[in-house]
């Protein structure tokens, strides 16, 4: 039984009674509702959007940050101390965690509410009919007795019922059902289920094929989808794969640390003669010494601020994960209109059998250029509202721009009136018609499409006289070369032709049966230049190593002439049409995507673009696919980054992508590459940061247990926790935002496999800054107990001569591991370049973190509270020049070993140059 839908409170209807009793009850009309009545019942209605509904979520995902692996290593790590009688420690440690999860919680917040404000910069649309014109309106502004316009391609933003038209309409994301259901607004259901209705069309669905107007009945949370929102909001979040890898390495780490502290216990009390108190310390030590704290919540923020950065550029990315991915892509596969080009189609050159003229010119007197401007009108959904405004595709703008310059009328509402059926436009008939009613009653086809697609559906064209001709094999030729001529030049080609019913000819009932015996009233040549900004990015592309692949609707010729002038083709290209691609088997398509560097494939089908990205996908490339049509969508999820236009797309396209650009530009495509790359290396570089920072925390612990307690601990755990706690974060925060290194554009793009933490990652945190800024903490911890009078097993206890000493020493080696720390921080902003090339003082955040970590420092050695609670002492003068030169050492190491190996690579590439065999140390 048909439900009764609450419309605004206190208003019930029925959607499936009468279409006049409805549109009463509605109080609206075919011809919709005015803006300011539109307005009023927006506020009565309210926004047409679901709303999250379930309890508050915010308890069981704090919760889940005391549970994951790191964490779990430091209660174990607090469990341990507390066993053996260190309640300090423990308590500290615990304190550690509830920072730790709290500063993480915060973070991962942040990074779900940057996430979702990408609503904003992508609203979806729809189209209506107010103050009775066709106009598109934000989806979220629909109210209950607005008139829909649905065509296809577009997603249905609200339930209504259909007024007039039929379409085809995937019901998936109700129903469940794969194949697409007809809805028309003759099929009249009453007392049937809602979603069974044949008259209805519901939120959250997509048309596939056809028109309609329909008349919305429900909106937001009263539609059926908004119905099961409300019964189901349990969406469970999936680690991006760089979140997925970062675990592993972390859970490695934890297993380390694990199995060093559980070996080193027997062999420090057995082997070095510890006390079992002192081995346990050193075990505490290792494990929180080995775990980075903020490594997981760092990153899901770093990508947050990738995401929200490239949607300020243009580049709506909806999901994390998609921008380590972008940083790797190594293929492109473009469309050409409106991606290359601006998508301002018009109409230059009109020829027909009288010749050939631009619309502004023409003789007044030519019959068939009168035929053609009346079928350009005719078969056309476009619509043309105030001066210099307009609706609809942007060739059909064109055509219909073009015909009103001829003195066609194009009344959008007369059009519909006369039009009888649509056989829509189909990429792979590439083609249109309509079939309409004249003013003297004459039943028409109008057929328009690609010259290939219409004339071989030609037997006649329209002479000067107005009577058809018959299509010689030489006018054929003719016209052939017309049209390679057009297209040779960069113009698009459109073939219009026409056929008259005869009398008491039943309407055609398919495309076959209108689409034959046609006479050609001519083609038309329209231009629609490059963007200005495409040909920089396309260099950009080309230094970058992406390789850039056209793939179009249009003629070989167009996509050839517009791929030659933007910079994507420099020789011949090999030209691939539809036809050729279909004779190809898979071997010979690899072939070719292997072995030809310049391919664009022409007149393709929505089919081709798949088999295209499956081919490349399966030869290891990472490809980003632009597509605008509901039929790209296979494509677009297929690719590993899909792009859609954000506004000439269809609403399927948007849904299927992974990106959509806002500008629908190319250049957009390369500056999203870009940030994907500048973000991945921002995550690397404070994976860097922090790994660095594992050995001199170490290393306190290895020197005592080794020298079985000869040498006391050059460390306390509570000082250690400190510097993980207090002085790492901010910095590692602001290395997530550092600018571009330069030549990141001119690097090859990084593979598929490669792991985001690497080999020589870790050898160069672990081992070599590490060690760095290792060797000179304990430096100054010698240095002061040396100075002192120590000497190896002297006791250092409460109550001893060198107690003072080595609180000092402790605190040595405290600001010590922090000064090496600040010139890790410097040394880790570059992975290649030197810090001139980028500048010392470009990333403010960085200097503003470490000054918060100078004056925490500070107040840990200075402060009375502080230095009982952490067991500090205040250092002299002589002590802190001493440690004055750590940063410049660190970062200073590290600068001389990048320009080795920038020197070492620019003698390779220059040996490789000259020809000379090389071979890579």
């Amino acid at each position: 039984m048909a439900e009764a839908v609450d419309v605004e409170p206190g208003v019930r209807l029925d959607p499936t009674e009468r279409v006049d009793l409805l549109l009463r009850d509605l109080r609206s009309s075919r011809s919709g509702l005015t803006t300011r009545e539109a307005q009023r019942r927006l506020v009565h209605a309210g926004p047409n959007e679901l709303r999250r509904r379930g309890g508050l979520k915010w308890p069981g995902e704090l919760a889940q940050q005391f549970t994951h692996p790191l964490a779990l290593l430091l209660w174990a790590a607090a469990g341990l101390a507390w066993a053996v009688g260190i309640e300090p420690v423990a308590i500290a440690i615990v304190v550690v965690i509830v920072i730790n999860a709290a500063f993480a919680f915060v973070q991962e917040q942040h990074a779900e509410k940057a996430v979702e404000a990408l609503a904003a910069y992508l609203p979806m649309r729809a189209k209506v009919l107010r103050d009775g014109r066709a106009s598109e309106v934000e989806a979220i502004e629909l109210v209950p007795g607005d008139v829909l316009v649905i065509e296809e391609g577009d997603r249905v933003s609200a339930d209504a019922r259909l007024l007039d038209g039929g379409i085809e309409v995937d019901l998936s994301a109700l129903t469940g059902e794969s194949m697409p259901a007809f809805r028309s607004a003759d099929l009249v259901d009453s007392r049937v289920p809602l979603l069974h209705a044949r008259d209805l069309v519901f939120s959250g669905t997509t048309c596939t094929e056809g028109e309609a107007r329909a008349v919305v009945f429900a909106t937001g949370m009263h539609t059926e989808l908004g119905r099961i929102a409300a019964l189901s909001e349990r969406v469970k979040k999936d680690d991006s794969p760089l979140e997925t890898q970062v675990r592993r390495v972390a859970w490695l780490i934890a297993l380390i640390s694990v199995l060093l502290g559980a070996a080193f216990i027997p062999v420090a009390t057995l082997g070095a003669g510890l006390s079992f108190l002192n081995a346990v310390i050193f075990a505490v030590g290792l494990l929180v010494g080995n775990v980075p704290e903020g490594l997981l919540p760092v990153i899901t923020l770093a990508l947050a601020i990738g995401v929200r950065g490239l949607a300020r550029r243009g580049a709506v990315v909806k999901r994390l994960s998609a921008v380590e991915t972008l940083g790797s892509t190594d293929v492109i596969c473009t469309d050409k209109t409106g991606t290359l080009t601006e998508n301002r189609m018009r109409v230059t050159i009109i020829s027909t059998a009288t010749g050939s003229s631009a619309p502004d010119r023409a003789s007044p007197g030519d019959v068939p250029l009168a035929h053609l401007a009346i079928a350009m009108a005719a078969c056309n959904n476009a619509r043309l509202d105030d001066p210099g405004g307009a609706v609809g595709d942007p060739t059909e703008i064109a055509l219909l721009n073009a015909s009103a310059e001829l003195g066609v009328q194009v009344d959008p509402d007369d059009r519909q009136r006369r039009r009888r059926r649509q056989f829509h436009f189909d990429p792979a008939r590439k083609r249109m018609s309509t079939i309409d009613e004249d003013t003297d009653g004459q039943i028409r086809v109008h057929t328009k499409g690609a010259p290939e697609a219409v004339l071989p559906r030609c037997t006649h064209e329209l002479d000067a006289g107005g009577h058809p001709r018959p299509l010689t094999p030489q006018r054929r030729t003719a016209l052939d070369e017309l049209v390679d001529a057009q297209a040779q030049r960069g113009l698009r080609v459109l073939a219009v032709a026409e056929r008259d019913l005869a009398t008491g000819e039943n309407i055609p009932e398919d495309h076959e049966q209108a689409e034959r015996d046609l006479v050609l009233l001519g083609t038309t040549a329209m231009i629609d230049p490059p963007r200005a900004e495409v040909p920089d990015a396309v260099v950009n592309c080309h230094e970058a190593g992406i390789r850039i692949i056209v793939i179009t609707g249009d003629h070989g010729l167009t996509a050839t002439a517009i791929a030659a002038q933007v910079g994507i083709t420099r020789d011949e290209p090999v030209v691939v049409t539809d036809d050729q691609l279909d004779q190809m088997n898979e071997n010979d398509l690899d072939k070719l995507l292997r072995e030809t560097t310049e391919l664009i494939f022409a007149r393709s089908s929505p089919e081709a673009k798949l088999r295209i990205a499956d081919a490349l996908r399966d030869a290891g490339h990472v490809v980003a696919m632009t597509g605008d049509g509901a039929n790209d969508a296979p494509a677009l999820r297929r690719a590993d980054i899909g792009v859609a236009m954000g506004r000439s797309g269809t609403d399927v396209a948007r849904e299927a992508s992974t990106m959509v650009l806002t500008d629908d530009n190319f250049a957009t495509i390369t500056e999203a590459i870009q940030a994907g790359r500048q973000v991945y290396d921002n995550i690397r570089k404070f994976i860097v940061y922090i790994f660095a920072h594992a050995t001199p925390e170490v290393t306190p612990f290895l020197v005592f247990a080794l020298s079985g307690g000869a040498i006391p601990l050059p460390l306390s755990v509570l000082q250690l926790l400190a510097f993980d706690v207090g002085t790492e974060t901010l910095p590692a925060l602001a290395l997530g935002r550092e600018p571009a290194e330069p030549g990141l554009m001119r690097r090859p793009p990084r593979k598929r496999s490669e792991p985001v933490v690497t080999a020589p990652m870790l050898l160069r945190a672990w081992l070599f800054l590490g060690v760095i800024a290792a060797v000179l903490a304990m430096a100054g911890f010698c240095y002061v107990l040396l100075t002192a009078g120590w000497r190896p097993g002297a006791p250092t206890a409460p109550g001893t001569p060198l107690h003072h000493a080595y609180l000092q020493a402790t605190t040595m080696t405290f600001l010590g591991m922090v000064a090496g720390q600040i010139g890790t921080a410097f040394a880790a902003r570059t992975e290649h370049a030197s810090l001139r090339s980028i500048g010392a003082l470009s990333n403010p955040l960085l200097l503003w973190g470490i000054a918060f970590e100078l004056l925490l420092t500070v107040a840990i050695i200075y402060l009375p509270p502080l230095q009982e609670l952490l067991g500090t002492a205040a250092l002299t003068p002589d002590m802190l020049a001493f440690v004055l030169p750590y940063p410049v050492i660190v970062w200073g190491a590290d600068e001389l070993r990048r320009w080795l190996l920038r020197r070492r690579k620019h003698r390779f590439t220059e040996d490789a140059n000259r020809g000379r065999p090389v071979e890579c140390q």
